[in-house]
């Protein structure tokens, strides 16, 4: 019965390694972002600066340990056995929680997600120790948690949502305001105030946040508690002067040491003070079983009260952990897809929304309109001129041409959300209140785009339905740790070493199932073969390249359109379900085709207006396609979905013949534009009559077959629906042709 607990320890030692990897994917965001969005140095810079404040952060961090040994419960009330329990459903529920989150691309606090689980898995032992005992009730619980530690912990976690938000905003609208969007000029002036008064701040929370738990924090900690005006004026002195000699010297923008240092803090504090929700409780788990194993008492009469005194450090393990930690910042794709959700966001300029509206978001947005709109009434008109002109955002950010490759923000922004993120977490640790890095970092970025005006009328109730979605996350982290961690405990409890195994299994995978998932969806986004974006700014070259476009959309729906056929004839789900989601897929390439409208109209030259209507009615046709395919699909898929009678011979052949037909066509017309042979476009659209007449044939046939033969009106439906919108397949890509056709020869 002892090795079960060796075993357990070695379970919970690979656990932590898995918790390092997906902690960082999660966390990630915290210190990249910034960077990242800015692109004020090479990925390759930022990637190197993070990973010296991971590793150094991670090898003093030491002293962090001790909310996984008593900041949630009340160690000695607590046996061993009992203990370690609590310690394997944390674990186990801590990876797969964050593993979710990361799958989603969705930034969540590892702080919060820990602290629920140790909460969630002590109060369920707590029940099942009270339940057990004859002169304990539910109201002696409390004995087992540290509800004041708890209560604080948890409190200052969602207080800092709110405070990060509204400081972040208002720094960023008054400095906004100082340096306006065209800010290269005044940083000459101004940069190295500017850049003294940032450094001062990152520098401040290096070492008051970053260094917290290192052995050499007490040597100074008094200083910079007791002594902080001093110190803080020092430092922007030197900042200042540092901030001058940079600009005068490399002539560069201080604004890129700002980015640098700051990401370089943020990773340090998140290493430094976050490692405890990775590591920390394997490392309890650790020094439980060495004093239980020295003791030489049972498993379940050992008081865990040992948990109370000093954690010691354990050099080797932070190392090793620091080590883990750069390699998953390096390789981790998922990492990136959290990073991409923060900076699109907070995205400046135009982009794609990841987010769909809701009716939150919307009435948000309406009630901040609303809001916006009184108080213009109520400001002067100077001093409306003068706010405007700060704000007003150069061309080439409305104008938005290839917006992904522009930065999603400035480096002001980017140094505003790095120096307001370590300020607000300096003065948290000087009064000693916990909070979450996570939801600091993330909601300063917010706060500092709404101020900026990135939420525009165009974008705000996407990005705020985005915000609301990460929130909304957060809540579901809190309680969907509590309730699983405590499910989880309680099955170990029941099952022992049995239900561990399983558990453990079930962890794997869902694991391997959701890298999987994510890979699939980073390959298809990958994917470059899908419909691309016009850039050229003639006539003829938007002509040639709306050419692959369509051979591209030919060749697709030709075959979407014969695998529903044959699904709905072998009565094949799954193959229809994978010919919908096609549809999807096409659909929405298409739709960002006509999002794009805007800024492709905007890049044409004066003698080049005219290749605009083409484009357009191009894409017209494109959707008509897009949209009878997705009809047809859906109809058929819901068909086999809802257990109908299958179509009957008669008419299956009938729609063979009909999906022969149109294939050869639609593969002539894909061969053509493959191969750009346009002077054969003739043919094709002579052969419309000859298409249309055959699926009125077969209409007709139906017509007579309903009157004699037919005996289910669900199956007579649906074929009627597939020969009527065949019809207006047929018509769309014979428009499509006859456009191209005459646009060619205009040429």
């Amino acid at each position: 019965m002892e090795n079960i607990y060796l075993l357990m320890l070695v379970a919970l030692v690979v656990l932590a390694i898995a918790d390092l990897v997906v902690g960082v994917s999660n966390d990630a965001v915290n210190f990249l972002n910034s960077a990242i969005g800015s692109k004020a140095i090479s990925f390759k810079t930022i990637m190197i600066v993070a990973s010296l404040g991971i590793f150094f952060g991670a090898v003093f961090s030491s002293g962090m340990m001790e909310v996984a040994r008593k900041g949630i419960f009340m160690p000695g009330q607590f046996y061993f056995d009992e203990i370690m329990i609590i310690f394997m459903a944390v674990m186990i529920t801590d990876i797969l929680l964050l593993d979710f989150f990361n799958t989603l691309g969705m930034p969540t606090s590892t702080t919060v997600s820990i602290v629920f689980e140790l909460l969630g898995a002590a109060v369920v032992m707590a029940l099942i120790k009270v339940s057990a005992s004859d002169s304990q009730t539910i109201a002696d619980i409390a004995g087992y948690i540290n509800t004041d530690k708890a209560t604080e912990i948890i409190s200052g976690i969602f207080l800092s949502v709110a405070i990060a938000f509204t400081i972040g905003a208002m720094v960023q609208w008054l400095s906004r305001l100082v340096f306006s969007f065209e800010y290269e000029k005044k940083i000459r002036n101004f940069g190295a105030v500017f850049g003294g008064v940032c450094l001062t701040a990152i520098g401040y929370f290096i070492f008051f946040k970053g260094l917290k738990g290192t052995p050499y924090y007490d040597s100074f900690k008094d200083v910079l508690a007791q002594q902080w005006m001093t110190v803080v004026g020092v430092s922007f002195v030197f900042w200042t002067l540092f901030s001058w000699l940079f600009m005068k010297i490399f002539k560069k923008s201080i604004l890129i040491v700002v980015i640098a240092v700051g990401t370089f803090g943020l990773a340090l504090a998140f290493s430094g003070n976050d490692l405890v929700n990775f590591i920390g409780v394997p490392m309890a788990a650790y020094h439980s079983y060495e004093a239980w194993e020295m003791s030489g008492q049972a498993a379940s009469t050992f008081s865990m009260e040992v948990l109370r005194e000093q954690v010691p450090a354990e050099p080797i393990l932070l190392f090793l952990s620091g080590g883990i930690m750069v390699l998953t910042l390096w390789f981790s794709k998922k990492a990136r897809s959290v990073a991409e959700t923060e900076i699109g966001l907070s995205r400046q300029g135009h982009g794609s929304e990841k987010f769909d509206p809701n009716m939150l978001s919307r009435a948000v947005v309406s009630g901040s309109t609303a809001l916006s709109d009184m108080l213009k009434k109520i400001l002067p008109l100077n001093t409306k001129r003068k706010i405007s002109k700060s704000f007003s955002k150069p061309d080439e950010i409305l104008i938005g041409d290839k917006a992904e490759e522009q930065p999603a923000f400035d480096m002001i922004r980017a140094s505003i959300n790095l120096t307001v993120a370590g300020v607000l977490i300096s003065i948290a640790t000087s009064y000693k209140l916990p909070l979450s890095t996570t939801y600091v970092t993330f909601m300063v970025a917010m706060g500092t785009s709404l101020a900026d005006k990135a939420w525009g009328r165009e974008s705000a109730v996407y990005r705020v339905a985005g915000v609301l979605n990460v929130i909304g996350g957060w809540f579901f982290t809190a309680f969907s740790a509590f309730t699983a961690a405590g499910i989880l405990c309680y099955i170990i409890f029941l099952g022992k070493g049995p239900a561990i195994a399983i558990l453990l299994l079930a962890a794997i995978g869902l694991l391997v199932r959701n890298y999987l998932s994510h890979k699939k969806k980073s390959d298809a986004k990958a994917d470059k073969s899908g419909l691309k974006k016009s850039e050229s700014k003639t006539v003829q070259g938007i002509i040639a390249e709306s050419a692959d476009n369509i051979s591209n959309v030919v060749s697709r729906s030709n075959k979407i359109y014969s695998d529903v056929l044959t699904g709905l004839a072998k009565q094949e789900k799954k193959k229809l379900k994978k010919s919908k989601k096609g549809v999807e897929k096409l659909e929405a390439e298409i739709e960002e085709l006509r999002d794009h409208i805007f800024f492709f109209i905007k890049s044409l030259d004066e003698t080049s207006v005219r290749g605009s209507s083409f484009y357009i009615t191009i894409l017209g046709y494109l959707t008509d396609i897009a949209q009878s395919l997705e009809y047809i699909s859906k109809k058929s898929y819901k068909h086999v979905n809802n257990n109908h009678k299958p179509l009957r011979y008669n008419q299956i052949i009938d729609l063979k013949e009909i999906d022969d037909n149109l294939s050869e066509l639609l593969t002539e017309i894909n061969q053509i534009f493959a191969e750009k042979k346009f002077q054969d476009i003739d043919k094709i659209v002579a052969r419309k009559e000859q298409m249309l007449s055959s699926i009125n044939d077969k209409i007709e046939k139906q017509v007579s077959r309903t009157r004699t033969e037919e005996s289910s009106p669900k199956n007579t439906t649906l074929y009627f629906n597939i020969l009527v919108e065949t019809k207006d397949l047929m018509h769309a890509i014979m428009n499509l042709m006859e456009e191209y056709n005459n646009s060619y020869k205009r040429v």
